[in-house]
């Protein structure tokens, strides 16, 4: 039992781990100042391959239950982290999400009916402090924009998962198709906006289809299939808690690979950070109700597999 929960963490933070590589890929190797177009490559490709791969459609309250979340997991969250990411420092961007759990704590209140525990709070709290000092020294180069794009993303992106959670799972539908509803809607939900307002697609050279594959691919489809594998059979708090692991993945790529220097201060946030997102699996679990589309109710604590939460 032990054993598995390892696991089902470890792959589940694999997501957070790749999206911290989001940001080196975006100012390194991708056209500058197309947000939109980034997003629209990252997300609609990654969908309909997912679709193609899992074969199930939506049904019923399902078409628009999938594009509320597509519209806040993806069709949101990307353009506006991309434009945080354009217009920020990597380390910067990514701090913002370290303020998840805070946002998840937050929400659950209002939509899973969940009270957060002073340790949540605390825990939360440590990790935005962490996160925040390992970009202390780039403090200094804040842009209103791009830092109220963070904000927003983060806020989108944790309100997109605790209504994932609130909703579940049709029965018989896995967090393969699941990605591949919200990545698509996403997707097309970006679609005409990108033409809008950043016209035609610009001229890509070879680091840019590159990049531009490994964030459809790696970046996109398989992360947000573990991410919402992982939402399926975690609480919404502890997801939340795995979220921190992007901005220090961003800041060790940044060391590791682009000669970014990391002072003593970082290194101790990063250090409270990492502590921070392994307490937050062990917060208290909470009971909740869950129902599946066909058959009976039942309590479990703390296991959201299988269907909808109701409160």
């Amino acid at each position: 039992m032990a054993t598995s929960r390892a696991a089902l963490i470890t792959l589940t933070a694999l997501a957070p781990v790749s999206w911290g590589t989001t940001y080196a890929v975006t100012t390194e190797f991708l056209p500058p100042d197309r947000p939109l177009f980034t997003a629209l490559v990252r997300s609609l490709p990654a969908g309909l391959l997912l679709l193609a791969l899992a074969r199930v459609l939506p049904r019923g309250a399902w078409w628009w239950k999938a594009a509320v979340l597509g519209a806040l997991n993806i069709g949101a969250f990307f353009p506006l982290l991309f434009l945080s990411a354009y217009r920020l420092p990597g380390g910067l961007a990514a701090v913002v999400g370290s303020a998840g759990p805070l946002f998840v704590a937050g929400l659950s209140v209002l939509l899973l009916g969940q009270r957060p525990s002073a340790r949540t709070l605390l825990t939360g709290a440590v990790a935005a402090f962490g996160v925040s000092l390992v970009v202390l020294r780039a403090a200094g180069a804040l842009d209103a924009l791009g830092l109220l794009a963070a904000v927003a993303s983060t806020a989108s992106m944790s309100a997109g998962t605790v209504l994932t959670q609130r909703w579940g799972r049709p029965e018989g539908v896995g967090p393969l198709a699941l990605a591949g509803w919200q990545l698509t809607a996403g997707g097309l939900l970006i679609a005409p906006l990108a033409f809008l307002v950043e016209g035609a697609p610009p001229a890509l050279d070879g680091p840019a289809v590159g990049g531009y594959l490994y964030l459809a691919v790696a970046n996109t489809a398989v992360a947000y299939w573990l991410w919402f594998r992982g939402i399926g059979r975690m609480t919404a708090t502890q997801v939340s808690f795995l979220v921190p692991l992007s901005p220090l993945t961003a800041a060790v790529v940044g060391w590791a690979a682009l000669g970014q220097a990391l002072t003593p201060v970082q290194v101790v946030g990063m250090g409270l950070a990492f502590g921070a997102t392994v307490a937050g699996q062990f917060v208290t679990r909470p009971s909740y109700t869950i129902g599946v589309s066909r058959g009976k109710a039942r309590t479990e604590p703390g296991d959201v597999r299988g269907g909808a939460l109701r409160r």
